[in-house]
């Protein structure tokens, strides 16, 4: 269900999501978590690489954004995505880690640049801190102890991945979890 107008706008966030096949998979890395270590908060949101973090933005207006993210897509390639073992952000943070390609880091740079100049759409933050993209499997409830337990069992622990990004996705919050508002895709990747 779409979110409606309230007096607080609706968070949304933009991201590159794995195909089907691996969703599933890292779906059932985040599910162990939450069966093991008692972090759910993960599986909340689909699997996902955050181009744009969470931002606030009125229903009414978000056509704006649509066509924004529209246009920005069609105006890109295709490219591939490597994920390479596991990472982490001591002390609550593990996640699949994401090859910074250039294609990628540039995409970022590209999107914060469009959003900012079309949409006044700003995150200072964001803007400022180098970008690391990452697949995250367990976060803001893995308890400190269940992170001590759970990250010397993944630091080593091999995952290798590679799949295309063909297009980025609009997300928004049901005030209860992540969903999928629209898919804006890129243009082929040139062979």
């Amino acid at each position: 269900m779409m979110p409606t107008d309230s007096p607080q706008a609706p968070l949304w966030f933009i991201a590159l999501l794995p195909p089907a096949d691996l969703t599933q998979q890292i779906t059932e890395i985040k599910q162990n978590f939450c069966d093991r270590y008692r972090s759910r908060a993960a599986l909340k949101s689909p699997p996902h690489i955050t181009l744009y973090p969470p931002f606030a933005w009125p229903v009414a207006t978000i056509a704006q954004v649509r066509s924004t993210l529209q246009t920005f897509a069609q105006s890109r390639s295709a490219f591939p995505i490597q994920l390479k073992g596991y990472g982490a952000f001591p002390p609550r943070v593990i996640y699949i880690q994401v090859e910074p390609t250039l294609a990628l880091v540039q995409i970022h740079r590209d999107l914060l640049h469009t959003l900012g100049s079309t949409l006044n759409l700003r995150n200072p933050k964001e803007a400022q801190r180098p970008y690391h993209p990452h697949l995250t499997i367990a976060f803001r409830d893995l308890s400190r102890s269940h992170f001590q337990q759970a990250w010397p069992a993944y630091r080593d622990r091999p995952f290798q991945a590679e799949f295309q990004a063909t297009h980025l996705t609009l997300l928004y919050h049901n005030r209860q979890r992540w969903l999928c508002d629209r898919a804006f895709p890129f243009q082929p990747a040139v062979p």
